[in-house]
């Protein structure tokens, strides 16, 4: 692996200040960031995203990469809760099970954001149709998890209302948004467009670099009421974004060669929600601890990705073995009737 570029991204503006966050609440600082100033901070990153991913796909033509990315996209929304819940079931219970399936299955928006940033700071773009595969991927994971839940664990959870776990997930004000500003990102006319760009983009890394300080003291204090649980969960948690990054990073040469839009896919696969998958889990899985899947997702997931695991996932593209890879594939492709 590269060491530069390890260090690189560990001197990042934006890392230091999650840091940061983390050490003032380690100390127990006073350091506070108002609420109201947070979610505007949120509001505005997926907003930004959303948008240039529009505008991204706007100057794109419609092409089956884009139809196999959102195919590509479900396909592990469906499969990495499965095999995670399945693994899970040896140590926890059903209902805690399901629910850190649920998070690990979904997606993370901020370390989608962050890894937007990454690639910008090496210079790389990505498709903008991820946007949309985002968006897609956001949901599966907790429809899967509730099956599982009520598959085994019927007396705990009583009967849940499918329909309305997915319409909530699907008006999820994450969703909704990301979807939104993506929608209007592809229909703005591009001169004016340009108008909005210093909000858009200009400002984008101040603004991240608040969001992640704010993330790494919650971060540190979620993880705090996490540690009970001894090493199994977060060494697992680690373990799961890595493998699920890595995997993805080498066969996402099946959806595009483009090395941005492959890095953009190992992120999905290895980040976990801690936004959506909470709010659906309280209704969805009341008996699951949410001292556990939030901090798998927070504390676990979230620092694992934004400081190795993205460099780690890059360097994975970035190498041979990925061509050898390539190669392979497309050998195999070759013999199949589409």
């Amino acid at each position: 692996m590269d060491l530069g570029l390890f260090v690189s991204n560990l001197t990042n503006p934006t890392l230091l200040f999650f840091g940061l966050g983390i050490l003032a609440a380690t100390l127990k600082s006073d350091l506070e960031i108002p609420a109201a100033s947070i979610k505007f901070i949120s509001l505005y990153l997926l907003l930004s995203i959303g948008f240039k991913g529009g505008q991204e796909l706007a100057h794109s033509t419609f092409t089956l990469e884009i139809l196999y990315a959102i195919l590509f996209g479900l396909v592990i929304a469906f499969l990495v809760p499965l095999y995670t819940f399945y693994l899970l079931r040896r140590r926890l219970g059903v209902a805690d099970a399901g629910a850190i399936a649920a998070a690990y299955g979904s997606v993370s928006a901020v370390t989608f954001v962050a890894a937007a940033s990454f690639l910008e700071t090496y210079q790389h773009t990505f498709s903008g149709y991820m946007v949309a595969v985002m968006a897609f991927m956001e949901s599966p994971a907790i429809i899967i998890a509730v099956f599982l839940i009520n598959k085994y664990d019927k007396p705990e959870t009583g009967e849940v209302n499918i329909s309305k776990v997915l319409g909530h997930s699907f008006t999820n004000g994450s969703v909704v948004l990301i979807l939104g500003s993506l929608l209007i990102g592809y229909l703005a006319d591009a001169k004016q467009a340009e108008g909005i760009k210093p909000f858009t983009t200009d400002i984008f890394k101040g603004f991240l670099a608040i969001f992640l300080l704010e993330m790494g003291m919650v971060t540190a204090r979620r993880f705090s009421s996490f540690r009970k649980y001894g090493w199994y969960l977060p060494l697992f948690g680690m373990l799961v974004a890595a493998c699920n990054g890595c995997l993805v990073a080498l066969t996402s040469i099946m959806v595009t060669s483009d090395p941005g839009t492959r890095f953009m896919f190992a992120i999905l696969a290895a980040g976990a929600s801690y936004i959506a998958v909470p709010a659906a889990m309280r209704m969805a899985a009341p008996k699951a601890d949410p001292g556990l899947y939030i901090p798998m997702a927070l504390g676990v997931a979230f620092p694992f990705n934004i400081s190795i695991g993205m460099v780690l996932y890059w360097f994975i593209i970035q190498t041979d073995v990925s061509g050898r890879l390539s190669s392979q594939l497309s050998q195999l492709l070759a013999y199949l009737p589409f």
